[in-house]
């Protein structure tokens, strides 16, 4: 029960409207304007799109798009679909790089505070993993 002239916060599941998640969620919102990361996001993302792009002529891609910090990797379908973005899921994990994986499509976003010499690690386990599939 509450007082009739008081708006309660609609809330009692762990998922929804929690007063803790919303307060996560303010200071994450302070955090991100004031060490400017959406700016910086958008400064790294060309350099982050023109290394993923770097990776088409590899011969298991069939394609690769992108927006800002968010990219995907398609590979050929072998056999049924799913077998070779699974198999590539598993050699990228064992070679240290963890993506997820829809299909045989590999989905890259990276964390926003990554540097010009995370990229260039990451794509270079890429292509050493999609040239050998």
């Amino acid at each position: 029960a509450y007082p009739r002239d008081v708006v309660e916060l609609a809330h009692g599941y762990t998922y929804s409207a929690h007063p803790a998640a919303c307060a996560a969620g303010i200071a994450t919102l302070e955090i991100y304007e004031k060490e400017n990361l959406f700016q910086r996001a958008a400064d790294m993302s060309e350099y982050f799109l023109d290394a993923i792009f770097s990776l088409q002529n590899l011969g298991a891609v069939t394609d690769i798009r992108g927006y800002g910090m968010f990219a995907g990797i398609d590979v050929a379908t072998e056999d049924f679909p799913g077998k070779k973005g699974n198999l590539l899921q598993k050699r990228l994990f064992d070679a240290g790089l963890h993506v997820k994986t829809t299909g045989d499509a590999s989905l890259i976003s990276p964390p926003l505070v990554i540097e010009k010499e995370q990229i260039d690690e990451m794509c270079e386990i890429l292509k050493q993993e999609l040239s050998g599939l």
